[in-house]
């Protein structure tokens, strides 16, 4: 079960967003038990990248088998 404040990650892209999946969050709030989510993206440098409302389908908890990968954002013109 996902709570508050957990870390997840994305298992679709959010092309609106600029986010794909294995992007990590931070979630911010919990939708109708569960159904969705808003979630934090931030840069490795603690600056928020976007706040999304996403699905329980689009993403997942982070596991114990999980390690980290960067990639630089994609910046919009």
């Amino acid at each position: 079960m996902i709570k508050e404040h957990d870390r997840i990650v994305l298992t679709s892209d959010l092309p609106k967003e600029g986010l794909k999946a294995g992007d990590v969050g931070t979630v911010v709030h919990i939708h109708k038990r569960g159904e969705a989510f808003e979630v934090e993206f931030m840069t490795l440098e603690g600056d928020t990248v976007a706040v999304a409302t996403v699905l329980s389908s689009q993403v997942r908890p982070v596991s114990d088998r999980d390690i980290t990968h960067a990639r630089p954002m994609e910046m919009s013109v």
